[in-house]
């Protein structure tokens, strides 16, 4: 099972210690920019999901493309 946890800077040091006491625990932290592609893709589809609830209006095509 993998799990991904998001801990206060303060407090990293120490649950990153513990984790690492425990032999059958592997941690392997993030860069900042592979945490910021995290962060876009979880807000990305918590979009998705407002819009297929209806509690978002989707953007058309046409629209979503001039803005690139």
């Amino acid at each position: 099972m993998k799990l991904l946890l998001d801990i206060k800077d303060d407090k990293a040091a120490f649950i990153l210690e513990l984790l690492r006491n425990f032999k059958f625990v592997k941690t392997q932290e993030l860069t900042s920019h592979q945490a910021q592609v995290l962060e876009d893709v979880e807000a990305a589809v918590k979009e998705v999901n407002e819009i297929k609830e209806g509690k978002k209006k989707s953007q058309p095509l046409s629209e979503f493309l001039d803005e690139l």
